[in-house]
């Protein structure tokens, strides 16, 4: 079969894009690209046997164009036919309903949309594109999917391995378990043996996922839509990569809490991530830690985003809660990432490597790193993207904290030499946890991969550090404030 070239590519990238705008006008920009998606999907699936009477992607590209509600009528039946339930094993929850219908007016480019789609073999920078704008459209409420370059850099500091059990609680379009299948697929050279899971609370993003998957023919397993912070996970995973929630305000619902129990006399049950009992309706972050850090396998590694205020504040929760991590030798690496990388997002934030094993052994590394832990400040790794004032972190950057990373586990790829590591000044330092313990704690990297001074760089240093000062008193009034409508609720 016949390569498709860039340029026809981008000839019918165009086309999509064009047409989407149209359909947009008629609906909403949401809606439509998800209408989009979802043509994007029964290109890739709806296929059946001739003469059975199931309505597939060959008789949807045999609509006429015209102004009736035909093409309108087509699409709705397939996508009715084809889409992925909510919850395979379970007929009261659906998802099919939740696909957006076409409005009268939208046969012109509706038709225009399958043809183009149906013009070309291969729909993967179709679909790529349809999620970073669909991303884009949903960032303002904070749902936005994680870039690539950022999805590239968390799965390859998890390290997958063929075999590997891989869990995102909070998957959204599924980009990090797609990834990792990628990860593993070049270096087995094979489709990978894994075992993926996303578990995600939206059910619109849930559908979205379903469809990532199948068009990139990737099995994996999306759970039907629920909160993943309800329940311990009753299976260990080998690798936990989550792009969460930061600074989620009441996580644990009131019906959730044992408030009703405690006055009730009922026993509460026992929650094996609480060892100290369960985070306070405020301390989301926490809450997400424990429960990553307790789906881990013997030997499972996580990596997931987490803002700045949980590597260093001094307040009660996140301090036991780093101290306990360390404790249990969990932490493994921190890296402080640039300002403003996701393009949207203001809060500063860290990327955390948790390993469960952190001895030498084959598929980690061939240094002993127990008890130590890695820091590396990649503050200012980052670059402008082209035709905007939006930051990216760039495969550039990826690849640099990448191999420090590697060289640090004495871990090697291809076959290749182990490259030495060496603490690199204003890059990256190894600290033992005895060193952390006696600074409070505190995971920043920015206090332990110190850049060399200069009269500059003092300046910019106190304004970082005022800021994070004043980013933990806002955290106290935070915290004070939920104590108070804790007390009120049960006076």
């Amino acid at each position: 079969m016949q390569a498709e070239s860039p340029s026809s590519l981008d000839e019918v990238l165009a086309k999509v894009r064009r047409h989407r705008t149209h359909l947009s006008r008629l609906m909403n920009t949401h809606d439509a690209t998800r209408l989009v998606l979802g043509l994007l999907y029964l290109s890739r699936t709806a296929h059946a046997t001739p003469g059975t009477g199931v309505p597939t992607w060959s008789w949807l590209l045999g609509q006429p164009a015209g102004r009736g509600s035909g093409i309108r009528a087509a699409v709705s039946k397939c996508l009715s036919h084809w889409l992925p339930a909510a919850d395979e094993q379970s007929a009261d929850v659906d998802t099919r309903s939740l696909m957006p219908v076409p409005p009268p007016g939208s046969e012109g480019p509706l038709h225009a949309l399958v043809q183009a789609i149906g013009s070309i073999q291969r729909v993967g920078p179709l679909l790529d594109h349809c999620l970073r704008d669909l991303s884009a459209g949903q960032a303002d409420g904070s749902h936005y999917f994680t870039p690539g370059d950022m999805a590239r850099l968390m799965v390859g500091a998890a390290v997958p391995r063929d075999g590997h059990r891989v869990l995102d609680p909070v998957c959204g379009s599924g980009g990090l378990l797609v990834e990792s299948h990628r990860y593993v697929r070049e270096r087995v050279e094979l489709n990978p043996a894994m075992s993926l899971h996303g578990k995600e609370q939206h059910a619109h993003t849930s559908q979205v996922a379903r469809m990532n998957f199948a068009v990139r023919g990737i099995t994996a397993h999306v759970f039907p839509p629920g909160d993943s912070l309800a329940e311990p996970e009753p299976e260990p995973y080998d690798i936990i990569l989550a792009n969460l929630p930061f600074n989620q305000r009441d996580w644990a619902p009131e019906d959730k809490t044992d408030q009703g129990s405690r006055w009730s006399g009922r026993p509460v049950p026992v929650d094996p991530r609480w060892p100290e009992g369960p985070p306070s309706r405020g301390s989301g972050n926490s809450a997400w830690i424990q429960h990553i850090a307790h789906a881990l396998a013997p030997a499972g590694r996580a990596v997931f985003l987490m803002a700045d205020s949980v590597a260093t504040s001094r307040q009660p929760v996140p301090r036991r809660l780093r101290e306990r991590l360390l404790r249990d030798d969990l932490v493994e690496c921190v890296i402080a990432l640039p300002p403003r990388v996701f393009g949207h997002a203001k809060a500063p934030a860290c990327l955390w490597v948790l390993n469960r094993d952190k001895s030498a052994r084959p598929g980690w590394g061939a240094l002993d790193r127990r008890r130590q832990v890695l820091f590396v400040n990649a503050r200012r790794a980052f670059e402008p993207v082209p035709d905007s004032r939006a930051r990216r972190l760039g495969d550039k950057n990826t690849a640099s904290i990448l191999a420090t990373l590697a060289a640090w586990r004495g871990l090697s790829e291809n076959g290749a030499a182990v490259a030495p590591y060496h603490d690199a000044a204003g890059w990256s330092r190894s600290c033992s946890t005895e060193e952390i313990a006696d600074r409070e704690y505190s995971l920043m990297p920015t206090s332990y991969a110190v850049e060399p001074p200069r009269p500059e760089r003092d300046t910019r240093s106190r304004v970082e550090q005022l800021k994070l000062e004043l980013a933990d008193q806002f955290e106290q009034m935070r915290d004070l404030e939920l104590r108070l409508l804790d007390v009120l609720e049960e006076i």
